[in-house]
């Protein structure tokens, strides 16, 4: 069910009579589409959870379905305005407690988000750990420095692949650090879980990452 959160973000929310659970969903680079809303709808089935999607790139339109336009203009995102977005949508499930799952740029999200408190499980799949230079912009700040305000780093999962350049080792050495729990998978590359259309797509390896999610959700 699409809907229109309080700031005019698009969103696909799916309810379920009786739910036991919220979840967010922030998607990766190329923002909300039909992988997410049926991820969304699985999910809510399966687990009797509210769950909802939110488009990260409010108001914006792109000409092309490569990730050439999305990359250009991530360093003019607010962090403010996508955790706004991301506490709004967990407001609307209307159930507690609320997750929050994220995906590449949403994984960054994740992170970021864990410093509103709003959330009691965050899940970052393969979240940038540090903001890639290109992205770099005044409204943009630094993954790790706001773990440091997370309620319990320990409520953050990290899903990520030792062969990912968004999280070389340096970084996920640092993501450690902050109390966050870790799960490398070697070999894995970057958006190895969530779409089975990519090169990159492990399904053993995906299938795994899926039962740790779970788990850490789990009531």
């Amino acid at each position: 069910m699409e809907i229109e959160l309080s700031s005019g973000t698009a969103a696909d929310l799916q309810p379920i009579v009786g739910a036991k659970r919220g979840l967010v969903i922030a998607p990766d680079l190329m923002g909300r589409r039909k992988l997410f809303d049926d991820l969304a709808a699985r999910l809510a089935a399966a687990q009797s959870w509210n769950v909802i999607v939110v488009e990260p790139f409010r108001g914006r339109t792109f000409t092309t379905t490569t990730t050439d336009e999305r990359h250009a203009v991530v360093g003019e995102l607010d962090d403010d305005d996508i955790v706004g977005d991301l506490v709004d949508a967990a407001n609307r499930l209307e159930v507690e407690p609320v997750a929050l799952v994220g995906f590449c740029m949403g994984g960054m999200y994740a992170f970021k988000a864990s410093a509103s408190h709003r959330f009691d499980r965050l899940v970052s799949f393969y979240g940038m750990i540090r903001v890639p230079e290109r992205w770099h912009g005044p409204g943009q700040r630094e993954p790790l420095q706001l773990l440091q305000h997370a309620e319990d780093p320990a409520n953050v999962l990290a899903i990520v692949g030792t062969e990912d350049p968004y999280t070389p080792p340096d970084d996920v050495e640092a993501l450690r650090a902050t109390g966050v729990e870790v799960v490398e998978y070697p070999g894995a590359e970057h958006g190895f879980v969530h779409d089975p259309t990519r090169p990159s797509y492990r399904p053993a390896d995906a299938a795994d990452a899926w039962m740790r999610f779970h788990s850490h959700l789990a009531l």
